[in-house]
């Protein structure tokens, strides 16, 4: 059996130091149908752990009646899991939030005689209620049974966003772990959330940063966020700050790994505050993160979703159930990596540089300690000073440099040198130039093969293929390499390349570059097609793929070819009312793997209806709406509402549309993207 724990520095799996790469996605959330190939979407772009929020509301709505069926089905996912390869975390509240009704609460146990989340005998024999029926979904998936799940969090944000403090608030995590455990929750993992002065009852802490805050009741822009500064400090000050700020930290970080469970791999926008988070903010962000000593990738949310349509209201989190918060009834896309109908975003493509790296070297990183210089600014509205960090192992290591803060610009570097200092030597790299909006690390002493090192290198490590090829991106071919290379080839290819990078098996690995995204399920290679598809193979393929061409042949690659057949749907609007607009569809192919509507509009919001029935939502941010259309049968026809957006609405857009009048509400126009399914099979 495989063994998973920890220790004050790092996790480790069969007593190997361990660099997981994590990624939440809600399966309450998602279409059951299409579950599998979002997780083999996760498993492509590097994610080792799935985490997963059991929101109880959406299990118990109504007391004592429990819904495990269609997109509720938990144990279905937790078997995709095992499928699929990946280990699970499931976060089993009983409090979430989440931007779901009541933090996750069902309405019904706000009505009980007790005060949820303080230690009332009361409240705690419905946990365990809750928690046993969880465990009868998991029984027999945990680790020890040979199934993926090693861990669960307990609670969330405890301390910080509600419940007890000080030494009753510890007495209240150590009482649901006692109840998690004796539901039947033996794992090698229990967690808490530490940040903003949560407290953790002794499990082991998770920590979080974002770079926006959505949920800020201001409507103006707010403060630089501190996760683009390398620092010593795990805490963000903003998470959660629609509760109040609580500074400091309740364990000791001492004899915890610095990991994360919440690094926000986009924002979920609200009513009032609509931030957009872009690729280059999560990528600085989860650099900085690395730079700064982090063992735990993990990011909320990787997967976007949709909210069920409750039974008795609607699940989305209001300021009609106290919150201070409008979200969306049913879109809770995020932003995210993969977004609410399974796209794969640009995000999703920065954040796979990392973990990528992560899954060949990320062994080695973990018993690397940070060590940021002094000189570093300690704040992130200094925008003048460089931003740089180390980490190694007395041998071996990285420099991080980051010249990047969300909505700020940055002083450029020119011709600067950044050292080193080793036990036994100094490294230094000299003449580097830093623009504004730069991060990126280089290593320095890293081992290629039995017989050669790099010194050091302009160049940013992103994986191994075969054992023996090792692929580097950026912009300069410098190299200093002592020792002999024998089979081993480093290979430097551009950052474009790089993010369209896919790391797959067939009849061994390859590294295929391609913008259409490359997914190996448990049996094959496919390609998601949304234009022509080009594929730069290394190595080259033994045989050229059926229904392919050869077009480019190298030395170390080959470029293959393959045409998709191109659209004949069309969409077509037109007014109904002056909030109206009726979109029907003419020859819509249902054969496609997904068909995507995509939306352009001004307003404050979107909603779709079939049948006078709700199925989509929108925040209007000034970016375009897409909904897929096979979840709903590819209809006829639909109706979109929009609300309008007034000149004095108080509401936080980064770019507010011009109105000439006092509102505006118009769409401008639609287009339908088809995504071909393309399987890559090798001819004999």
């Amino acid at each position: 059996m495989i063994k998973i724990d920890y220790n004050n520095l790092y996790l480790t799996k069969d007593e190997k130091p361990w660099f997981p790469v994590m990624g939440e996605i809600h399966y309450s959330r998602y279409d059951k149908n299409h579950l599998e190939e979002s997780l083999y979407k996760m498993k492509v772009g590097g994610i080792d752990v799935v985490s997963s929020y059991t929101i109880w509301i959406h299990h118990e709505e109504i007391e004592g009646e429990y819904d495990f069926t269609k997109n509720k089905d938990l144990r279905h996912f937790i078997w995709l899991c095992k499928k699929c390869s990946l280990y699970l975390i499931l976060r089993i509240g009983p409090w979430c939030h989440g931007e779901v009704r009541n933090g996750g609460f069902p309405d019904w146990l706000l009505k009980k005689n007790f005060i949820p989340r303080t230690n009332d005998d009361g409240y705690f024999k419905e946990v365990e209620k809750f928690y046993k029926r969880i465990f009868q979904e998991a029984k027999g998936f945990l680790l020890k049974d040979g199934g993926p799940i090693i861990g669960v969090q307990i609670e969330n944000e405890y301390g910080h966003c509600g419940g007890l403090n000080g030494s009753e608030g510890e007495d209240h995590m150590k009482a649901l772990t006692k109840i998690a455990k004796d539901a039947g929750f033996d794992v090698p993992l229990y967690t808490a959330t530490g940040w903003g002065g949560a407290v953790t009852g002794g499990l082991l802490p998770v920590m979080g940063g974002y770079c926006d805050a959505p949920w800020d009741q201001r409507v103006t822009e707010i403060e630089p966020s501190g996760n683009y500064i390398f620092t010593y400090e795990r805490n963000d000050h903003n998470i959660g700050s629609d509760y109040g700020l609580f500074y400091g930290i309740t364990f000791d970080i001492n004899k915890f790994p610095y990991l994360t469970a919440e690094l926000g791999g986009g924002l979920q926008v609200t009513h009032h505050r609509r931030p957009i988070a872009t690729s280059s903010d999560i990528g600085a962000m989860s650099l900085v993160k690395l730079g700064s000593g982090v063992n735990l990738l993990g990011y909320y949310m990787y997967h976007g979703g949709t909210n069920p349509m409750g039974i008795l209201s609607t699940l989305q989190e209001s300021k009609e159930t106290g919150y201070l918060n409008d979200l969306p009834i049913l879109s809770y896309d995020f932003r995210a990596p993969i977004r609410e109908y399974g796209q794969i975003s640009e995000t999703f493509k920065e954040i796979k540089l990392y973990s990528l790296f992560l899954n060949d070297f990320g062994e080695n990183l973990c018993k690397m300690k940070a060590y940021i210089p002094s000189l570093n600014p300690p704040f992130p509205s200094n925008n003048t000073d460089l931003r740089y960090s180390i980490r190694h192992n007395g041998k071996e290591g990285y420099i991080f440099i980051n010249n990047y803060q969300r909505k700020r610009i940055m002083k450029s570097h020119k011709n600067i040198s950044i050292k080193a200092v080793l036990p036994d030597e100094t490294i230094e790299f000299c003449n580097l130039n830093v623009e504004n909006n730069d991060y990126f690390f280089f290593p320095f002493n890293m081992k290629i093969g039995e017989n050669a090192l790099i010194k050091k290198a302009l160049a940013t490590p992103l994986c191994i293929i075969n054992k023996n090829m090792y692929f580097f991106y950026g912009t300069h071919e410098k190299f200093l390499i002592e020792g002999n290379l024998n089979k081993e080839k480093i290979i430097l290819i551009s950052r474009e390349d790089a993010l369209n990078a896919w790391k797959v098996s067939l009849d061994k690995e390859y590294l295929i570059i391609s913008e259409n995204p490359v997914i190996k399920n448990s049996e094959e290679v496919e390609v998601l097609a949304t234009k022509d598809i080009f594929l730069k193979v290394y190595p080259k393929f033994k045989n050229i793929p059926n229904g392919f061409e050869l077009i480019e042949k190298n030395e170390d690659y080959c470029v293959y070819k393959k045409d998709i057949p191109k659209t004949c749907a069309k969409a077509f609007f037109k007014s109904i009312s002056p909030f109206e607009y009726e979109i029907s569809f003419e020859n819509l192919n249902h054969n496609v793997n997904n068909l995507f509507l995509q939306i352009d509009y001004t307003g404050d919001s979107g909603k779709i209806y079939i049948d006078h029935k709700l199925i989509a939502d929108n925040f209007y941010t000034g970016e375009k709406w897409e909904i897929e259309l096979k979840r709903f049968n590819f209809p006829n026809k639909i109706r979109l509402e929009i609300a309008p957006l007034y000149k004095d609405d108080k509401i936080y857009l980064e770019n507010f549309p011009k109105i000439e009048n006092e509102f505006i509400s118009k769409l401008n126009s639609l287009k339908l993207i088809e995504e071909h399914k393309v399987k890559i099979k090798l001819q004999n």
